[in-house]
């Protein structure tokens, strides 16, 4: 079993800018083939966006993608995790504030992402959630 973050983390995380619209985060979603990006400012995550937060937030209430900032739909003030913490503070982060997701920071930079299926795949690789989060995504 990964002792830190770093261990099970995805690293490279994907940001847009926080002005940039719901259109280029969703595109760029689409191209990286993942669910969520962050919306940073170039010195600060401020917020994590996901797909869901785009349809429920955005699109289901009639608002204008291509007119509509990620900075104002996603969830912000994330919280964030650095990459030589150790996994448990993650699960307990991530069971403590409801998330499956959390931004790993080192320096005030993003550097990764730790989800949910991460830290399923490496503690408990006979799961369901393990299973589902190494499967390839249908085409």
């Amino acid at each position: 079993m990964a002792d830190f973050v770093r261990d099970v983390m995805t690293p490279g995380a994907v940001a847009v800018r926080p002005g940039a619209s719901l259109v280029e985060a969703a595109q760029l979603m689409r191209a990286q083939d993942i669910g969520d990006v962050l919306v940073a400012d170039g010195e600060h995550v401020v917020g994590v966006l996901t797909d869901r937060d785009i349809t429920v937030r955005a699109v289901a209430d009639g608002a204008d993608p291509l007119t509509v900032s990620a900075e104002s739909v996603c969830s912000p003030d994330p919280v964030m995790i650095g990459p030589g913490e150790r996994v448990s503070l993650a699960i307990s982060l991530m069971r403590e504030h409801a998330v499956r997701r959390l931004p790993v920071v080192e320096n005030g930079m993003p550097v990764g992402v730790v989800s949910l299926g991460d830290l399923a795949e490496t503690q408990d690789p006979g799961s369901a959630l393990a299973e589902i989060s190494r499967a390839a995504p249908d085409e």
